[in-house]
């Protein structure tokens, strides 16, 4: 338990800033690795932030247009502000999303199950924004009793 009285997941996510991330960071959700490759997780857990309330937009090299919203190659090639950055690649890469997600202005970083680094979240965390890492918010919606 944290001091908060919020169950401490890991070193990395405790629940009062899961739900945070969750439920007032922002509606806006950029999900690095969505494609159109419906057996990869992020398909999966894109429409259940979709039926969660929240926009998702895809970034892709191959910037498709997936599950009705436009994809883009980067997340500096978003247009408009993105809340929060889930990241569905590779822990070796993740670092470099995370500090592309400070770069953008984003308030928050989602590390996928799997997805790894510690030196990536404490400098994140150092540029103000809210992170989890190793954890899938198709998960922590129903744990936690989440809300849109």
């Amino acid at each position: 338990m944290n001091a908060d009285g919020s169950n401490v997941v890991d070193g990395y996510a405790d629940d009062a800033t899961i739900r945070r991330i969750l439920e007032e960071t922002g509606d806006t959700w950029a999900v690095v690795g969505l494609s159109n490759n419906s057996s990869r997780a992020a398909y999966g857990v894109a429409q259940v932030l979709q039926r969660f309330g929240k926009r998702v937009v895809p970034v892709h090299p191959k910037a498709e247009t997936v599950h009705g919203e436009q994809g883009y190659a980067s997340l500096a090639g978003i247009p408009f502000p993105v809340d929060v950055v889930d990241v569905f690649v590779n822990s070796e890469l993740a670092g470099a999303v995370a500090d592309e997600a400070v770069a953008v202005g984003a308030k928050a970083v989602w590390f996928q199950l799997g997805v790894v680094d510690p030196d990536a979240y404490g400098r994140t965390r150092a540029a103000g924004l809210d992170m989890v890492m190793d954890r899938c918010p198709a998960i922590e919606i129903p744990r936690l009793g989440a809300r849109a």
